[in-house]
């Protein structure tokens, strides 16, 4: 059975986000970014595995992100990985600037196929655990999924995965 094992604060310093905008109301696609070897790309253009994973403790995870886009009033599906702030967009993708800040971090544990169903208590787990979600003046969140590598892509002895869900918090 699945289940939200961790809860915490962790502060991140300013970075880039590079990645493929899948488009307003659209999920990230994964399937294009490996496709399309976009991880590969970001990596690459921060200098390399060793510099990009150096940015802060987990930042070798790739992303699926959701972001307001102020321009159709929905939410972006965005895919990508976190870089330096100086890290030069490889051509075709995009990018989104984040100042130094926190995250509200849960870890979900269980099945890969569970897991994203406790998504939805994820901003009840912060609050519980005393960290705010940050908003902006409409109400609207940004938040992420975090697969890092090895909590998500090998499964403990049970079969499961932890994934990591991730907010922008105050």
């Amino acid at each position: 059975m699945a289940e939200i094992i961790k809860v915490y604060k962790q502060a991140v310093p300013a970075m880039r986000f590079i990645g493929k905008n899948c488009g307003s109301g659209q999920h990230p696609d994964w399937g294009s970014a490996w496709g399309e070897d976009i991880f590969g790309k970001i990596e690459q253009a921060s200098g390399g595995e060793e510099k990009s994973h150096a940015l802060y403790e987990d930042s070798d995870a790739y992303i699926g992100m959701y972001y307001r886009n102020e321009e159709t009033g929905g939410y972006d599906g965005w895919v990508g990985m976190f870089a330096p702030l100086d890290t030069e967009v490889p051509e075709g993708l995009a990018h989104i600037d984040f100042d130094a800040q926190n995250l509200g971090v849960c870890w979900l544990y269980g099945k890969q196929d569970e897991v994203y169903n406790l998504t939805a208590q994820c901003p009840g787990k912060l609050s519980e655990a005393g960290i705010g979600i940050r908003s902006d003046e409409h109400g609207h969140i940004g938040f992420f999924e975090r697969d890092q590598c090895p909590r998500f892509t090998t499964p403990d002895e049970h079969g499961n995965i932890i994934v990591d869900y991730c907010y922008f918090a105050v």
